[in-house]
C-alpha cells in the first residue's frame, strides 16, 4: 500500500496532520506494508526565497485581521499542536518552500525524506529558526542524514529537482487537491487536512480491504464510485478543506 502526502513545511495543519498521520498508522494492523511518499505543494509561491515576513504579520495581512486576532489564530493552532504534543512558536517566519521542497526530493533519493520532513518541521514550528537562511537549511538537512556537499550542490543550482516539485504540484492539482494537507492512499482515497489519529486508521483499514478484494484471489468486489463518505474522498472528487 501507498500513501502519498502532498504538504508545505510552512503549514502549521501539515505538521499537525503528519504527528495524527503517524498514530493513525501506528494503529493500523499492516503498516509494516506501507509506502510513505511526500510530494510538494506550496502554499504561498510568491512568498519572499529569504528573509521572509514575520509569520503574525502574514496572517494580519492575509485575512485582513488585526495582530491581536492574528496572536488569537495561531494560539488556536499551538494549543492543537500541544495536543499532539508538538513545539509551536508563533515568532517564525514565513517565506518562500521552494529550496526546502527541491531538497526534500534529495532526500528522497537518498532514502531520508521522512527524516528530513519532520527536521524542517521542527526547526520551522518548535524552534522558529530561519529556514530562509542557506547556512541554517544546511545545517537542518545534514543533521537530518544528507551530505553537506550534496546539500550546498543543490541550493546552489536552482535547475535541481526544480521540476520534480513543479511536477508533484501539477499531479495535486489534477488529483483535486485544493489545500494541504492532503493524503492519498493506493490512488483510492483522499483525505484532506489534519484529521483526527482515526479517520486515517479507518482509511488505511479500508483501503486495505479494498484493495484485498481486488487483487488476484480476492471476492471480485466492484471497487466503489467517486465520492465522499465522511471526510474521506476518492482523489479528483473536489477535495480540500482550505488548511
Amino acid at each position: 500500500m501507498r500513501v502519498e502526502i502532498w504538504a508545505d513545511i510552512a503549514c502549521p495543519w501539515c505538521y499537525i496532520g503528519k504527528a495524527r498521520f503517524e498514530k493513525g498508522l501506528d494503529g493500523f494492523a499492516h503498516r509494516g506494508e506501507v509506502e510513505i511518499v511526500h510530494r510538494s505543494f506550496e502554499l504561498d509561491p510568491e512568498a519572499a526565497p529569504a528573509a521572509g515576513t514575520p509569520v503574525l504579520e502574514m496572517l494580519a495581512q492575509k485575512y485582513g485581521v488585526s495582530r491581536e486576532q492574528a496572536e488569537a489564530m495561531e494560539a488556536r493552532v499551538a494549543e492543537a499542536a500541544a495536543g499532539e504534543g508538538l513545539g509551536y512558536r508563533s515568532d517564525r517566519i514565513h517565506g518562500n518552500t521552494f529550496d526546502l521542497h527541491r531538497l526534500l526530493h534529495l532526500a528522497k533519493e537518498r532514502g531520508a525524506q521522512d527524516a528530513l520532513l519532520g527536521a524542517l518541521y521542527r526547526a520551522n514550528f518548535a524552534e522558529a529558526r530561519a529556514l530562509g537562511d542557506g547556512d541554517v537549511l544546511t545545517e537542518v538537512a545534514v543533521a537530518a542524514g544528507l551530505d553537506e556537499e550534496d546539500v550546498r550542490r543543490v541550493l546552489a543550482d536552482r535547475d535541481a529537482y526544480a521540476e520534480a516539485v513543479r511536477a508533484d504540484e501539477r499531479e495535486a492539482a489534477e488529483l483535486g487537491a485544493r489545500s494541504v494537507p492532503f493524503f492519498v492512499i493506493d490512488r483510492r482515497y483522499g483525505i484532506s487536512g489534519g484529521q483526527p489519529a482515526e479517520v486515517f486508521r479507518q482509511a488505511l483499514e479500508r483501503a486495505w480491504e479494498e484493495g484485498a478484494a481486488l487483487a488476484p484471489g480476492g471476492d471480485g468486489g466492484e471497487a466503489a464510485a467517486p465520492g465522499c463518505e465522511g471526510d474521506v474522498c476518492r482523489p479528483g472528487t473536489g477535495t480540500g478543506s482550505g488548511h
